[in-house]
């Protein structure tokens, strides 16, 4: 990604969430990709887990064939095979939960992505599993701002995350993003690029709801 002082949005495709049920009855992920692409996001997110989000990798492959950003792969990475299948979709990206990984598991996967052309989005939630995606090489880290357990969204955590990240890491906010106001806060704090999904599929006009959080100055 490129940054000219806007805050970069990686906007996602995202049927339904586990705490709310269906968000987007009729989701077409080739229109709403040209929508986020025309709000001018920098990347798509695409969710590809059936059971929890409703999302499937037709999915991807229809939103990668519909627009040119780069995609990345949304879901739970457990092993070396779920990391060439993010690949073989056609995704330029891959998800690394640290919380769901071991530190072997994490380097692994890590340079397996590298080495078979992808990037590696590493989410953390707190200084522990920032600490082991620094030890694991990672440069793309994103501070979940949601508990995976409890499904609660602390708004502050991704703020107080930012200073502790090196220098060379793009760092990216995720969930819990409800607008603009929020997106110029993260973008405040150091973060690079914003991860929001909720906000933007029940916004009405998805492409005018990215350009809003793009928009969002340092």
């Amino acid at each position: 990604m490129a940054y000219n002082g806007d805050v970069a949005v990686i906007s996602e495709i995202k049927r339904r969430s586990p705490s709310k049920g269906d968000l987007a009855i009729g989701l077409d992920p080739v229109r709403l990709a040209q929508q986020y692409e025309a709000g001018g996001a920098a990347c798509l997110s695409v969710l590809t887990d059936e059971d929890y989000f409703g999302g499937s990798a037709a999915d991807l492959a229809a939103a990668r064939a519909g627009c040119s950003l780069p995609v990345l792969r949304k879901d739970f990475t457990v092993s070396a095979h779920d990391v060439c299948d993010a690949r073989l979709m056609g995704a330029d990206c891959v998800l690394l939960i640290a919380a769901a990984l071991g530190q072997d598991e994490l380097m692994s996967f890590l340079d397996l992505a590298r080495r078979i052309g992808l990037d590696a989005l590493v989410e953390i939630h707190d200084e522990p599993e920032l600490q082991r995606a620094i030890d694991a090489g990672a440069d793309l880290i994103g501070v979940n701002q949601r508990d995976l357990v409890t499904f609660t969204v602390d708004t502050a955590r991704a703020v107080r995350m930012a200073p502790q990240m090196p220098d060379g890491v793009v760092r990216v906010a995720e969930s819990g993003i409800t607008g603009p106001e929020d997106a110029a806060v993260l973008a405040a704090a150091g973060y690079h690029a914003v991860l929001v999904g909720e906000h933007l599929v029940t916004s009405g006009d998805p492409a005018e709801a990215v350009t809003a959080l793009r928009d969002s100055r340092r």
